[in-house]
């Protein structure tokens, strides 16, 4: 792996017959995101459309669909599971001038191009794109190419992690082994069923989190806010959730220091049904349940992870908290409304940090952070609270109990009828009655005010992902988490609060 000298990110790949082919365009399927542009080039017959008939059919998931070539049509357009595909061919064109007649300005977003001889497009290709060059290996055997893969701008980062991910797998036992992409999260994880003759394991690919720029004291957002930066929490959390009985997926292969795990696949059942998808009472109680187990155990801040290395938890701090808060000030109401002034900046820090006073004092616990519809599965094979099989813990922290029965209950993706909420949090204000440490009333207090910052972020955080990753469909969430947020604003203790977002909420997001 090396920068070219174009400022790409290179590497080499020789495929010696049609089997190594298909597998190549798995791997580059694996990488694929909505919008992405892959060039296709070299010489007729170096095997350009063999590989993006591979590509297609692997993505399709039909080996028998027809792919024809493109030469004489331009434009062979697919509708695929994932995305829809254009397969262009651009050996006819006289020029970019062409370009326009062809339609292209009018692809829908999110479409993936396959672009056969780019250099008749020269100066008009995006920055962010893959580059495949297809070379014939005469000095080997008639059959053989070499492919020449760069990637450019945002396209880097993942091309250095193909051949990773291949290295991996192959060192692991699982080279020749069907992949499919799962549905994945916000984050730049990716994830891969592994399909084996009798069951599917999963596999993880995540790369380790860049610092990005300073924002207070000298230090990134992540480190403030705690979030992991490698899989190394993952490892510990899933083994200290087991050791708890807990359903965590069980690590199978683990590369800690490139950031790739195969694990259990827990499967596909979730705790909610429907369209738009709203939860099952039975599986949320089981759920709450299982967050009643967690908090009335003693429960440690370091954790094992291999021989001779240990992880410890951060805790959920102050500064945590509060730069969490300051999401919604840095590009909600920002979006909103322009830049905010310095003093409903500092009117707002000052609110949180008393109304946030009682979470940094609480009784302590795993915060597991992500304890919502999306990362629940049900197992209804196992028995009591392990039949909910805990997917996203690798931002655990040590901090108060209520952060993620709030976060179960006011899920961002979900309704939660407030008469359910209720039930579910009375539910388990019951089952820890028997804990002396327990105080019903300030518990909450406490459940109002993380449930109300939890909001207050993810708004933040859904308009960074639309503003900043161009990812809107986040955007469909707000008016839920509005209504969440009245809901727990109108606890009294938070007057103050709701009296700030009343005043400062655009006129169409009024409480």
């Amino acid at each position: 792996m090396f920068p070219s000298a174009t400022g790409g990110t290179s590497f080499t790949v020789t495929l010696p017959n049609e089997q190594a082919t298909a597998r190549f365009a798995m791997d580059i399927a694996a990488a694929l995101e909505p919008g992405d542009l892959v060039t296709l080039s070299g010489d007729l017959g170096a095997g350009k459309t063999t590989f993006a008939r591979a590509l297609i059919r692997y993505l399709a998931g039909d080996d028998t669909i027809e792919v024809p070539s493109p030469t004489f049509t331009l434009l062979q357009s697919y509708e695929l599971p994932r995305f829809a595909l254009v397969h262009a061919d651009f050996y006819r064109l006289s020029g970019a001038a062409e370009l326009a007649e062809l339609g292209f300005d009018d692809l829908p977003i999110g479409t993936v191009v396959l672009l056969e001889w780019p250099d008749r497009a020269a100066g008009f290709l995006p920055s962010d794109r893959l580059d495949i060059t297809f070379t014939l290996a005469p000095q080997l055997n008639a059959e053989t190419r070499n492919a020449r893969l760069v990637g450019y701008g945002a396209f880097a980062a993942r091309v250095s992690r193909i051949p990773q991910v291949r290295t991996f797998l192959d060192q692991t036992g699982y080279g020749d082994v069907p992949r499919r992409r799962m549905e994945g999260d916000a984050s730049t994880r990716i994830f891969e069923r592994l399909i084996l003759d009798d069951h599917t394991d999963v596999l993880m690919n995540s790369p380790r989190r860049a610092d990005g720029p300073p924002v207070r004291n000298g230090k990134p957002y992540s480190a403030i806010a705690h979030l992991a930066e490698d899989i190394v929490p993952y490892v510990a959390l899933a083994q200290g959730l087991r050791d708890r009985n807990l359903s965590a997926p069980t690590v199978l292969q683990a590369d800690l220091d490139r950031g790739f795990l195969v694990m259990e696949d827990l499967g596909n059942e979730r705790i909610v049904a429907g369209d738009p998808p709203a939860p099952i009472a039975e599986r949320y109680e089981a759920a709450v349940d299982l967050l009643i187990s967690l908090h009335r155990r003693k429960l440690p801040e370091r954790l094992p992870v291999a021989p001779h290395v240990e992880y410890r938890l951060p805790h959920y701090d102050i500064d945590a908290f509060l730069i969490e808060a300051e999401l919604l000030l840095d590009w909600y109401l920002t979006s909103a409304q322009g830049k905010v002034a310095n003093g409903v900046r500092e009117e707002f820090v000052a609110l949180w940090r008393e109304a946030l006073k009682p979470a940094i004092e609480a009784p302590a616990t795993w915060v597991l952070r992500d304890y919502h519809s999306p990362n629940l599965l049900w197992l209804p094979e196992r028995e009591s609270v392990a039949r909910i099989g805990i997917l996203d813990f690798q931002d655990a922290m040590i901090g108060p109990a209520a952060y993620d029965v709030a976060s179960l209950l006011q899920d961002a993706r979900v309704d939660v009828p407030e008469s359910l909420e209720v039930t579910l949090l009375s539910r388990y204000a019951r089952a820890r009655l028997y804990d002396q440490r327990f105080d019903a009333p300030a518990f909450a207090r406490l459940y109002a005010t993380l449930a109300a910052q939890r909001a207050t972020k993810i708004l933040g955080i859904f308009a960074r992902l639309e503003r900043r990753d161009g990812k809107p469909q986040y955007l469909r969430h707000i008016p839920r988490l509005l209504r969440y947020l009245q809901r727990s604003l109108a606890h009294p203790e938070l007057a103050p609060l709701r009296a700030w977002y009343a005043a400062n909420l655009p006129p169409q997001d009024q409480l």
